[in-house]
C-alpha cells in the first residue's frame, strides 16, 4: 500500500515538521512494515509552469515530427514575453495548455535545463512529459492540462510534484490498512491525535425506488448497496489532485468514474464497482455460477466460471466476477471528440456498486482464475461491511461533483443479518501474556483506540470494530495492547527452565555422533528427506527389499522424489557426487536424520480440521498412521584418506575407513560392534560388513558399512570405489549403557604383548577378538588386531590374526610374570573358542 503524506494529513493533523520518515518510525513501532519512504520530486528545480500554445511551426526536413511552438508562460520569465520551445510530441495544438521547464529548472535525474540551439532553432526550454516529470511512464506525449489554469502557474504545486510516499507491506491479517483510512487510524494512534474518519457520512437510508437487487446467496455476500447518478457529463475528466492521488498511490488514471471508485477503495478501502446503466437489463442479482457459463472480464479475457464462482449478474446473464473484475458487457464508456461534432457517445448514467463479500470465496475465484486483482486483494483480507453505504456516498458525491451528474433518490441496501463478534477477556490477560503490569485503564483506552467497545470491570466485554475481522479471541486482543504500549517497552528476561530437565538421551547422542565424526575428518552435509524410485533403482535394491516401501507425498517438492527416504545413502551419496563434479577429490561426508519404515499395518490417516484445536482422539489417530521414524547415522568416503606429501604417498580410502567410521559412532554410544562379513545391497559382496550390537541382550544387526558395489557406483555416476556406512542410532542408544563415562587414567606403566593365532579363513576376526578379551580378564586395557596374513606356509583355508594387548593395573606396575599369564589366558581361551593355534608353536 502506497500512501503519500500529503494525502495522509488530511485525515491527521500531523505537525508541519512531521516528515515521512518519522510517520514511518511510528508505526514500524505499532507493528506495520514501513519498507521503504519515497521522496518525490526532491531533485526538481523551477521555473516550472504552466504555459499556453500561441503558436506552432512544423519543420520539415528531419526523420521525425519537430515542431517549433511560441508560448505564453505568463511572467515567469521576467518578460512576459513568449517562448519559443522545440517539441517533438504531436498530442497538443494552439491553445492548450502545457507544462513547461524554463532555462534554469532542473528536472528528474539530475537534467538541467538551458536555452540551446537545435534543428536551426533555439529551444528556450522544454515541454515536459509525464515520464521527464517523474509522474509516469507515458513518453508518447506531452502533458495537457485542463483549460482552466493560467499560464505562468507554478506547475510543481500544481501537479503536486514535491511529496513523500510511504511504501507498506500489509500483512494479510492488517486488511484495514490497505486504505487511508486504515493508516490514517494507525497514524492517529502513533501520534496521539484525533482522527478525521472519511467513512463518517451522511448516508440516506435505503428505499424502495432504488436500483433492483437480488442477493441469491447472503452466506457470500451479507452487503450489497446500489446508487445510481444521472446526467454526468461525458467529456469530464478526473482533476489534477485526483490523477496525481491515484498515481502517487501507484495506480493509472482511466476516466472519471473508474478514477473515483479507485480513489474511494483507496480511502475508505470499499472496493466499488461502476456499471453503465445502459447496458444492465433488468436487475442486478448475486449469484453462483451455473455450469458452462462463461464471462468476459475487463482485461479482454473471457473464462469459463466454476460452480464455486460468484457472479453479478443482470437478466442477460454475468456482468461481473464478484469481488475480482467486472465484465466488458457493462463497461463504462469514454467519449469520443469528433471533429465539428464535439463530444460524442460516452456514458451518462452510472449504477455504483458497493458489497461484501466472503473471503474465502473471493480468494479462491482470485487465485482459480489468476486474477489478482486490487478488489480481491481487499476482500481476501477482509473488508468493512459497514463502510459500503459510506463508500457509495461518497462516490456519488465525487461523481456529482466533478461529472456534474444528479444523485439518483433511490437507495439500495440489501443485508443479511450478522451476530456480532463479542471476546470476554480478563482486564489482566494483556499483562499476563506480556509480563508487564498495564493496568485496566490502559488495556481499556488502547482497545479504545483501535475502534473496540469496552464494558466491564474486572472482566472485559469487548465488541471489535467491524472493520478488523482478524480480532477473534483474548490472545488477539491483548497482541493489540502490547504492539500500541510499544514492543521496545518490553523486558528482556531469560527463561527459567524447570530443574532437572535438558537434553533426552537421544538428543545428546546425535550430538556425540556429529562431534565424534567431525573429529575424523567428516563434513555434515544434511540432504533433503525425499527419494524417487530411480535412487532406489540405482542403489540395487532388491524388489523385496522393505526400503523400497515408501511413504508417498501427497503434495510433494519434485515429481521425481514423490516419497519419503527410508534410507540416508541416496541423498549423501547425490551430495557427494555433486561435490565431485565440483573439483572436489578427496570427500568424507555425513549425516545424521529421520528415515521413515512404513510396516503397512498404520491406520488411514484423518484429515484434521482447520477451524479449531484437534481433539486427544484425532491427534492420537493421526500418530497411529505415521510410519517408524528411527534416527540414522550415514557416511560416505571417495578419493584419499590420507594426503599425499613430502612424508610419503597417500592412501585411498577403503572398506576399512567405512567400518572405522562405523567403530567411531559407536564409540560415541558407548557400544562395542561386531563385525561380520555379509551380502547386502547396496556394498560389494565381498567387501560389505554387518555391524552388530548387543541391544536388550540380544545379538542385533544396527547397520552396514563397506564398499559400494560397481554397477551402484556406475549407476550414480560417483567416484570409483566409494565407500559407505549407515547406521541405526536408536538401536545403538539402546545397546549403550547410558551416558559415556570418561576413561580412567593411571599413572602406572603399560605392559605391551603381541599374539599371532592362526584360525580357518572362515572364522570372524571379531570372534578371536571377543574370546581374547574373555580370557584376558580385567588387567586387558585395549586389543588391536595389527595384521592379517595369508599364504602357502599356513595351508589352505587359513590365515594368520596378529593383535596387539595392552596390559595395565590400576594401582601397580605389573610384573612380566602377570602380563604372560594374562597373554597366556587370553590365548587359551581363543584356542577353546575359536580352535586357534598359536603361531610358530
Amino acid at each position: 500500500m502506497r500512501v503519500p503524506l500529503s494525502w495522509l494529513r488530511e485525515y491527521v493533523d500531523l505537525p508541519a515538521e512531521v516528515t515521512g520518515r518519522e510517520v514511518a518510525t511510528r508505526l514500524i513501532a505499532a507493528g506495520l512494515e514501513v519498507e521503504t519512504v519515497e521522496r518525490l520530486g526532491a531533485d526538481i528545480t523551477g521555473p516550472l509552469v504552466v504555459g499556453k500554445v500561441l503558436a506552432i511551426e512544423e519543420l520539415t526536413g528531419f526523420k521525425k515530427p519537430i515542431r517549433y511552438c511560441q508560448v505564453d508562460v505568463g511572467a515567469a520569465n521576467g518578460t512576459g514575453e513568449p517562448q519559443n520551445v522545440i517539441c517533438g510530441a504531436t498530442n497538443f495544438r494552439v491553445g492548450d495548455k502545457v507544462v513547461v521547464v524554463l532555462p534554469g529548472g532542473v528536472l528528474p535525474g539530475g537534467f538541467a535545463i538551458s536555452a540551446r540551439p537545435t534543428y536551426g532553432k533555439v529551444s528556450e526550454g522544454m515541454i515536459c512529459s509525464a515520464r521527464e516529470l517523474g509522474i509516469g511512464d507515458d513518453h508518447g506525449g506531452i502533458i495537457v492540462l485542463p483549460p482552466e489554469h493560467e499560464a505562468g502557474t507554478d506547475a510543481i504545486e500544481l501537479l503536486e510534484l514535491v511529496d513523500e510516499v510511504l511504501d507498506i507491506a500489509v500483512n494479510p491479517d492488517r486488511g484495514y490498512c490497505l486504505s487511508l483510512r486504515g493508516v490514517a487510524r494507525e497514524t492517529a494512534t502513533a501520534f496521539g491525535l484525533p482522527l478525521r474518519d472519511p467513512a463518517l457520512l451522511d448516508v440516506p437510508a435505503a428505499t424502495a425506488d432504488g436500483f433492483p437487487v437480488e442477493v441469491a446467496d447472503p452466506a457470500a455476500c451479507d452487503r450489497f448497496v446500489a446508487r445510481t447518478v444521472t446526467g454526468l457529463r461525458p467529456e469530464a475528466h478526473s482533476p489534477i489532485w485526483l490523477q496525481r492521488r491515484l498515481q502517487k498511490a501507484g495506480m493509472r488514471p482511466i476516466s472519471l468514474a473508474v478514477d473515483i471508485t479507485n480513489y474511494v477503495m483507496l480511502e475508505i478501502g470499499q472496493p466499488l464497482h461502476a456499471y453503465d446503466r445502459s447496458r444492465l437489463t433488468g436487475p442486478l442479482g448475486v449469484r453462483r455460477a451455473e455450469p458452462g457459463e462463461k464471462l468476459t472480464t475487463l482485461d479482454g479475457v473471457q473464462r469459463a466460471l466454476d460452480p464455486e464462482d460468484l457472479l453479478i449478474t443482470d437478466s442477460g446473464g454475468p456482468v461481473g466476477l464478484a469481488g475480482v473484475m467486472g465484465g466488458a458487457d457493462t463497461e463504462i464508456a469514454d467519449a469520443a471528440e469528433e471533429p465539428g461534432a464535439g463530444v460524442t457517445g460516452g456514458t451518462t448514467e452510472i449504477v455504483v456498486e458497493a458489497a461484501h463479500f466472503d473471503p474465502v470465496t473471493v480468494a479462491r475465484a482470485a487465485r482459480r482464475h489468476k486474477l489478482h486483482s486490487e478488489a480481491a486483494r481487499r476482500f481476501e483480507r477482509g473488508v468493512d461491511p459497514e463502510a459500503a453505504a459510506a463508500a457509495a456516498q461518497r462516490a456519488v458525491d465525487l461523481l456529482v461533483l466533478l461529472g456534474g451528474g444528479t444523485a439518483d433518490p433511490g437507495v439500495t441496501e440489501v443485508t443479511a443479518p450478522v451476530a456480532p463478534r463479542v471476546i470476554v477477556i480478563p482486564a489482566d490477560h494483556p499483562d499476563r501474556v506480556a509480563g508487564v503490569v498495564y493496568g485496566r485503564e490502559t488495556v481499556v483506552r488502547r482497545l479504545q483506540e483501535i475502534g473496540c467497545a469496552v464494558t466491564g470491570t474486572d472482566e472485559l466485554t469487548v465488541t471489535p470494530p467491524s472493520w478488523r475481522p482478524d480480532l477473534a479471541e483474548p490472545n488477539d486482543l491483548a497482541e493489540e495492547v502490547i504492539r500500541l504500549e510499544g514492543y521496545e517497552a518490553l523486558p528482556s528476561t531469560l527463561p527459567r527452565p524447570p530443574a532437572g530437565r535438558g537434553l533426552t538421551g537421544r538428543q545428546r547422542l546425535h550430538r556425540r555422533v556429529g562431534r565424534a565424526l567431525a573429529g575424523a575428518g567428516y563434513v555434515e552435509a544434511p540432504t533433503y528427506p525425499f527419494v524417487g524410485r530411480a535412487a532406489l533403482d540405482g542403489l540395487g535394491l532388491p524388489a523385496d527389499d522393505d526400503r523400497r516401501r515408501t511413504v508417498r507425498l501427497v503434495n510433494p517438492l519434485s515429481d521425481e522424489e514423490p516419497s519419503l527416504r527410508t534410507t540416508l545413502l541416496p541423498g549423501l551419496l547425490e551430495a557427494l557426487r555433486r561435490n565431485h563434479g565440483r573439483g572436489a577429490g578427496d570427500i568424507a561426508l555425513f549425516e545424521t536424520g529421520l528415515v521413515f519404515r512404513p510396516t503397512g499395518e498404520e491406520e488411514a490417516p484423518v484429515r484434521l480440521p482447520v477451524t479449531g484445536r484437534p481433539t486427544d482422539e484425532e491427534i492420537a489417530r493421526l500418530n497411529a498412521s505415521l510410519p517408524r521414524q528411527p534416527r540414522r547415522v550415514a557416511v560416505a568416503l571417495a578419493g584419499n584418506r590420507e594426503q599425499a606429501g613430502w612424508w610419503g604417498p597417500g592412501r585411498p580410502a577403503d572398506w576399512a575407513d567405512a567400518v572405522e567410521a562405523a567403530r567411531t559412532v559407536a564409540s560415541a554410544a558407548g557400544v562395542e560392534l561386531t563385525i561380520e562379513n555379509d551380502r547386502h545391497a547396496p556394498w560389494h559382496p565381498g567387501r560389505c560388513a554387518a555391524l552388530y550390537a548387543v541391544v536388550d541382550d540380544v545379538k542385533t544387526l544396527v547397520g552396514h558399512a563397506g564398499e559400494l558395489h560397481p554397477r551402484v557406483v556406475k549407476a550414480l555416476g560417483l567416484p570409483a570405489r566409494t565407500c559407505a556406512m549407515e547406521a541405526d542410532l536408536d538401536l545403538l542408544e539402546r545397546a549403550g549403557a547410558g551416558p559415556v563415562s570418561a576413561p580412567r587414567i593411571s599413572s602406572f606403566p603399560v605392559a605391551t604383548q603381541d599374539v599371532a593365532l592362526v584360525v580357518d579363513a572362515s572364522v570372524p576376526a571379531a570372534e578371536v577378538e571377543a574370546a581374547l578379551r574373555s580370557g584376558a580378564g580385567e588387567l586387558l586395557e585395549s586389543l588391536r588386531l595389527f595384521d592379517v596374513f595369508t599364504g602357502e606356509q599356513l595351508g589352505a583355508g587359513r590365515k594368520s590374526l596378529a593383535y596387539a594387548l595392552r596390559f595395565r593395573a590400576p594401582d601397580r606396575t605389573l610384573t612380566a610374570e602377570e602380563a604372560s599369564a594374562a597373554r597366556e589366558a587370553a590365548v587359551a581361551a581363543a584356542v577353546a573358542h575359536t580352535g586357534a593355534t598359536l603361531r610358530g608353536a
